[in-house]
């Protein structure tokens, strides 16, 4: 069986005061159809660059990128948009990602009436039920969204990219601003979600703990190379790279073995 998404062989430079800098060189990765991949790294490993790179913001120099069946790099158009309903980002501030003077209601109006999802009359309905999954009330549609919790807007972020029923959710340093006790309830709320829905994630982050706690697998990053990638208890337990000792090595709570 295909991989849900397979990315082979992607490279991109960029130029800086006149030195051409490799922030990706060769990378290649899979991810089943309901699996979370973890990708980890240190500042400047090219996490951002490659997920820039998987949702179309910017344009690799080689390789290629195969997303639910399709050539997703030669997509364009309105070929493009309607797939973009398949693949659906959570960004580390939703704030950010938000119109900050919109309610709850209209954040998540607006992708159902942009890919036709339900019919204008069945919208409300929709959105009461898109809250309720997130651990929200339908009395929250009527909420200005800048009037949340941070927590809340998370929530409501996980909403608006389930909304179009996607196949695959990039989750960038999602629960990184999150203290810790909201950030344990977001992982759980993303868990169950795929165990209902079936949903693959690429779950970005620097932090292996909260990867852990989420992955199936675990790709690990260092200086644009893929360096290490396996199931994520076998790279916690026994790392092989340096880039993923020291991960792992941040995080003492990880280390199994003190000596």
């Amino acid at each position: 069986m295909s991989p849900l998404l397979s990315i082979e062989n992607i490279s991109k430079g960029f130029s800086s005061a006149g030195r051409q800098i490799i922030a990706l060189d060769n990378v290649s990765l899979t991810i089943a159809a309901g699996e979370t991949l973890g990708l980890v790294g240190g500042s400047g490993s090219g996490k951002s660059t490659l997920s820039r790179i998987l949702l179309r913001l910017v344009s690799c120099d080689a390789g290629s990128i195969r997303f639910d069946g399709e050539d997703w790099l030669r997509l364009k158009g309105a070929a493009l948009r309607r797939k973009r309903a398949r693949m659906q980002m959570v960004f580390q501030d939703p704030l950010a990602a938000f119109n900050p003077l919109a309610t709850v209601g209209t954040v998540l109006d607006d992708p159902l009436r942009i890919h036709g999802i339900v019919a204008r009359d069945r919208r409300p309905g929709e959105i009461a039920m898109l809250l309720e999954r997130v651990g929200l009330t339908a009395d929250h549609a009527n909420r200005p969204v800048r009037a949340l919790s941070g927590g809340q807007r998370q929530r409501v972020a996980i909403a608006r990219a389930i909304a179009t029923r996607p196949s695959l959710l990039v989750l960038d340093e999602a629960v990184s601003a999150l203290d810790v006790t909201v950030r344990g309830r977001i992982l759980e709320l993303l868990v169950d979600l795929q165990k209902q829905q079936g949903i693959a994630c690429l779950f970005i982050s620097h932090d292996l703990a909260v990867v852990r706690a989420v992955s199936h697998r675990v790709a690990v990053m260092d200086g644009g190379r893929m360096v290490e990638i396996g199931p994520a208890a076998a790279i916690v337990a026994a790392p092989q790279s340096a880039a993923a000792r020291a991960l792992v090595a941040a995080v003492p709570c990880l280390v199994t073995d003190p000596s």
